[in-house]
Order: C-alpha cells, then structure tokens, then sequence
C-alpha cells in the first residue's frame, strides 16, 4: 500500500490500519458508516483518523488507492510466477474479484464514484492495470488459449464481477463456482456466441482515461 512520505513506522502502521479497516466497513455496511466505527475497527483514536483523512472523501480515496495498487501488484505478480498469459490471466481475475471491486463500486454515489476516478493520484495506476489487462489479453489470444471474441474491455468488466448470495449459501463458495464458470468461458475452445461486439483496446481506454465530466 502507498503511503505518504516521511511519515514514521507507527504513523505509517495506523494509516494501514484505517485503510484496512474502512475497507472492511464499506464491504459489510456502506460508505456512509461513521468514521468513528472506522477508528475503533481500526484500533485508533478518532483524532488519529482524522490528522490522516480529513474527511471521508479522503479515506475512500485511500481505500481505492489501495484496491487499484493491489490489482497492479496481481497482475505483475501472475505474468511472472504463472507459465503462461492464460494461467496469468486466470490467476488475475480470480484475485481481482476476490477484492470485490464491483461491491465498493456499487456502494458509490455515482458523482462521488466520478470525482474519485478523476484524482490525478488514480490515474496513473489505473492505467498501468488496464495496460496490464491488455497484455495479458493479447498474450493468451496469442497463444490461443482465450477466445478470439473477447476484448480487453470485457476482461475489465469481469473483474468487477459481484454475485448476490442469499443468507443461506456460502458466498465465497459461490463466487468461486462462478469465477470458475466465468474462466470456463473464456476458454477458447468454447464456441457459444456471444452479442455484441467485443469491447477492444479501445473501449478500455475510454475506461480507463477519465475526462472529468460528470456522468449525465
């Protein structure tokens, strides 16, 4: 995880812990929970909390600075261990759904959502992740192990995959039988059509590059 300059190895561990934290509070409640339930998840003053965030649209920053870092660290991380794009790229989106992305995106007020994915601070590892989602793509369609139809822009809408799961079944199992259906389909021996046209290189870098437009 980032973190500010010059700050000393205890204020460095409490700003982990709040990010951590308020990443965990997000994903059970909403972003609107109380700052204060944030410091005590977190094991810190609330004054602690707010010399580091000095409101909450700085805390979320942090939080999604952090996803944003971790889905970099994946990437690398799978094109270097994996044998192949296809192993990596699997690899990749089972991790990038295991942060559930498509939850705290969800949990965001459309404009809020925006203001964050304009921050000059996000954009550039945004970029380097859907740089990332390109290259894998076009290694494992190289190899032929993806299917041709699949652009990149899908594989970045996978990524934010989120299934709703009633109280009675077991939600990472369920995920996981999903994430498994979800790979399975991108195997390029698979032959179902699919609608539409894929979302190419193109289509991710309208995603990714951010005008700072609100959404209409």
């Amino acid at each position: 995880m980032t973190v500010e300059k010059g700050l000393r190895a205890d204020a460095r561990r409490n700003r982990d812990l709040i990010v951590a934290a308020a990443r965990e509070l997000f994903l059970e409640q909403n972003v609107d929970v109380p700052l204060e339930e944030v410091a005590r998840r977190a094991g810190v003053g609330v004054g602690t909390l707010y010399r580091r965030f000095p409101d909450r649209d700085a805390l979320l920053r942090a939080v999604g600075e952090e996803s944003l870092r971790r889905l970099a660290d994946l990437a690398e991380t799978a094109g270097r261990e994996e044998p192949d794009a296809w192993h990596a790229l699997c690899r990749f989106l089972r991790g990038a759904v295991a942060l559930r992305l498509g939850v705290l995106a969800a949990k965001l007020d459309p404009l809020l959502h925006q203001r964050l994915r304009v921050g000059a601070d996000l954009r550039e590892i945004r970029q380097g992740v859907a740089a990332a989602v390109l290259r894998l793509t076009e290694r494992a369609q190289a190899d032929g192990a993806l299917r041709a139809d699949i652009g990149p822009g899908d594989i970045a809408l996978l990524m934010t995959l989120h299934v709703y799961t009633p109280p009675a079944v077991l939600g990472e199992e369920a995920m996981a039988r999903m994430v498994e259906i979800m790979l399975d389909g991108l195997r390029a021996d698979r032959r179902s059509p699919l609608p539409g046209a894929p979302l190419d290189a193109d289509a991710l870098r309208r995603y990714t590059t951010v005008d700072g437009t609100p959404p209409g």
